[in-house]
């Protein structure tokens, strides 16, 4: 492939989460690029099945402190201390009423989805420093814009990364520094398999408020949702078109929508008044 046909060619990118879905697809889209990409995973087992893949490959688990140091350690003793991009993007769902979640779902979940984040991004942002320029990408969900029932865990995660990303955006004015935010809708992936798991794993449903709610509706939804579809998935393709133009492109935007449900949300924030936004996610 020409040179001219390879926007990232010499470029390095760390992608979290690199097991399935989005990450996935954002390792092979990037390295098709002409990318240099190190893609991550927080299990030794899905490391091995990227390197014989092509990948560079490291374990980063974002609830264990160590492996974030070690990995990007790693990362940056190949590169020789660049790195161009980030693209932060493993992540869980814990679902359950809100008055159901105990208070260590909501710390494992926090620690993945928020401080692992934080974390691995505080480490990388001094080596871009250092070179005078890089990328930073979270990947958002639109439940960082608005909220859906049973989701409280991961609303909560998002509405938090969603304003510690625009905090660290303005606090980098003035530096070629561009952090972005990506806000998908339902993409496909392992999201929903991996989110039953939490919910069996954390949710004493029998003993809920909630139990009939559970009983009648929500658990054969979580249930079928390992198999079907939502209205209006797309596949993860989609993610990774917005991460290249937000890595790529001289003036990447701030925020980059992703299906049509995003779209749709957003547009409803901006012409309802709250009352009426709160009776339309509760269809739900």
């Amino acid at each position: 492939m020409k040179s001219e046909q390879q926007p990232g060619k010499g470029k390095t990118v760390l992608i979290t989460g690199c097991s399935s879905g989005i990450g996935h697809n954002a390792a092979h889209g990037l390295r098709a690029r002409g990318w240099r990409v190190f893609a991550s995973c927080r299990s030794a087992q899905d490391v091995q099945r990227l390197k014989a893949e092509g990948f560079e490959s490291v374990l980063i688990d974002y609830a264990d402190e160590a492996s974030i140091e070690t990995g990007l350690a790693q990362v940056l003793n190949a590169t020789g201390g660049t790195l161009d991009a980030l693209f932060n993007n493993g992540a869980y769902g814990s679902p359950g009423a809100v008055e159901d979640l105990p208070r260590n779902a909501m710390r494992a979940i926090f620690e993945t989805n928020l401080f692992g984040w934080h974390d691995l991004t505080a480490r990388v942002l001094p080596v871009m420093r250092a070179q005078g320029h890089g990328r930073i990408v979270m990947n958002s969900s639109v439940l960082g814009l608005a909220v859906f029932r049973w989701r409280g865990a991961y609303v909560a995660t998002k509405h938090a990364l969603e304003g510690l990303t625009d905090t660290l955006r303005v606090e980098l004015r003035g530096t070629d520094i561009k952090v972005s935010l990506i806000e998908p809708g339902p993409v496909t992936s392992k999201f929903r398999e991996n989110s039953a798991v939490q919910f069996e794993r954390w949710i004493d449903w029998q003993n809920s408020p909630h139990k009939q709610m559970y009983q009648d509706v929500f658990l054969k939804r979580l249930h079928e949702e390992r198999n079907g579809k939502d209205m209006f998935e797309l596949g993860p393709e989609a993610v990774t078109a917005k991460l290249i133009h937000a890595i790529e492109s001289p003036r990447p935007r701030q925020r980059y929508y992703v299906t049509t449900a995003t779209y749709l949300i957003a547009f409803l924030k901006w012409l309802l008044p709250g009352f009426a936004v709160d009776w339309v996610v509760a269809r739900f």
